[in-house]
């Protein structure tokens, strides 16, 4: 059984964890660079271990460095959160070696599900519909060219072990896909230490649509209903709600027991989430896994009631599913906004500096996961996250005109945020009408969304 956790990442998921360990009564440590010594996790921990510079590869992406950590403090369990090395089969199977709980998949599994391409090939044979794409991961530029030939443009290229939307391009001829090709696999081997790519077809202004899922050691699978993360920019999830809009009620039905059913039979084990498109004939066609903890988990556990991280650790542990399909219920609409330092008036340009005020929003339907507090410094070196605004509804107009008071009531100055680009979408009618799609932000544009934003008195350009 795993009584004490070593926490391998930072800001708010850090703390997000801490709390699913506290309320198992498990005992934690906080790992954290020399950036994050000021870190609010740091700060509320029982213990925190530093694991080395502000250098992601000397601290959260260094393996030696986190299990010597949870060596040292006694842990005999490492919780990766999500990023840097929640994915990594080495790093699983180091922990392993180790006679530690990787709290996610097992290395073989993590191992099985790397590749993009294979996870679509095997699925596809478990029952799931997938987008019409190349055979596998393409050799080269002259593998790719055939292969889109075959497919027809536009088409998409993605690295095989990829996610968060890097590695991603769309070639609309083959001058475009020979151009984009190179560039696609630098950015691959760059961000994941694995260049392969493949090819599917680009489907636009479709939904993306994903489903949370749990699995036993025994096999037992569940869904916990489904989120809609369709408006995005640049493959980079800005918004999810749960339920989405884009799925009938029969639809939805058999697409999630379809999927519960195909992943438990193709092997996997612990908490993830399918990613599916929904193409224009209202179908979802699946492209890809992500096996770990999902930023935006707190849109389902909201719905349903079921803490995903504990049910994570849990499983992790070897216990059994403590729960039946049945007993899960998703009730009523929630909506989460990614709070990030960027700033939209500037094509959204990453941010750094002092929070000089910060004042959290409140009510009873309303959850805000953040590390800030006032004074606190917001590195340059990792994600630009700095908070994920929560708020539930009966209904999604009532999340929505709750989501307007909340993101109001929101204060975080001393950096630009997007806080406004929110006031301003919930303004927007291609979104109240519940019709957002993937090519939303570029049809509408990002200065019209800020145009439509309220202000607030006292609010100050630039804060």
């Amino acid at each position: 059984m795993i009584k004490r956790v070593l926490i391998a990442n930072r800001g708010e998921i850090a703390l997000r964890i801490l709390r699913s360990c506290r309320q198992l009564g498990l005992e934690a440590v906080v790992a954290y660079s020399e950036a994050d010594a000021d870190s609010r996790a740091v700060l509320v921990a029982d213990e925190a271990v530093c694991i080395g510079p502000a250098d992601a590869k000397q601290s959260y992406l260094s393996a030696p460095a986190i299990i010597s950590a949870a060596l040292a403090t006694g842990c005999d369990a490492i919780h990766p959160g999500y990023g840097f090395l929640s994915e990594n089969a080495a790093f699983a199977e180091a922990v392993a070696a180790h006679k530690l709980t990787f709290i996610g998949p097992s290395a073989p599994i993590l191992e099985k599900f790397h590749s993009k391409a294979a996870t679509r090939a095997l699925l596809a044979k478990h029952g799931l519909p997938t987008i019409p794409g190349s055979d596998g991961v393409v050799a080269d530029e002259a593998a790719a060219l055939d292969a889109a030939k075959k497919i027809g443009y536009p088409v998409i290229l993605k690295a095989s072990a990829g996610g968060g939307g890097r590695g991603m391009r769309v070639a609309q001829d083959a001058a475009e896909l020979s151009k984009n090709f190179s560039i696609c696999a630098q950015e691959a081997q760059a961000a994941f230490g694995d260049g392969s790519i493949y090819l599917e077809k680009y489907l636009s202004a479709t939904h993306h649509v994903e489903v949370q899922i749990a699995v036993d050691s025994e096999g037992t699978a569940l869904h916990f209903g489904e989120r809609d993360c369709s408006l995005q920019r640049r493959h980079q999830k800005l918004v999810e709600e749960s339920p989405s809009t884009a799925l009938t009620p029969r639809v939805r039905e058999d697409f999630l027991a379809r999927a519960a059913k195909a992943i438990g039979a193709a092997g996997y084990r612990n908490v993830g989430t399918l990613e599916f498109l929904v193409g224009p004939d209202g179908k979802p066609y699946f492209i890809e896994i992500n096996c770990r903890i999902q930023v935006e988990h707190p849109v389902t556990e909201v719905v349903t009631g079921v803490d995903l991280v504990a049910l994570q650790i849990t499983l992790a542990g070897g216990a059994r599913m403590p729960m039946t399909q049945r007993e899960i219920q998703p009730r009523g609409h929630a909506i989460e906004f990614r709070i990030t330092a960027e700033d939209p008036a500037k094509n959204f340009q990453p941010q750094a500096g002092e929070i000089s005020a910060y004042r959290s929003p409140s009510g009873p339907w309303v959850r805000f996961d953040s590390h800030l507090y006032a004074g606190y410094e917001v590195p340059p070196y990792y994600d630009s996250l700095l908070g994920k605004l929560i708020v539930w509804g009966a209904t999604r107009e009532e999340a929505i005109a709750r989501s307007r008071a909340a993101l109001r009531e929101l204060e975080i100055d001393g950096v630009a945020t997007t806080r406004d680009f929110f006031l301003g979408l919930l303004e927007s009618p291609s979104f109240l009408s519940g019709g957002v799609t993937t090519s939303m932000l570029d049809d509408v544009g990002t200065a019209a969304i800020l145009a439509a934003a309220p202000r607030r008195s006292g609010d100050q350009a630039g804060a």
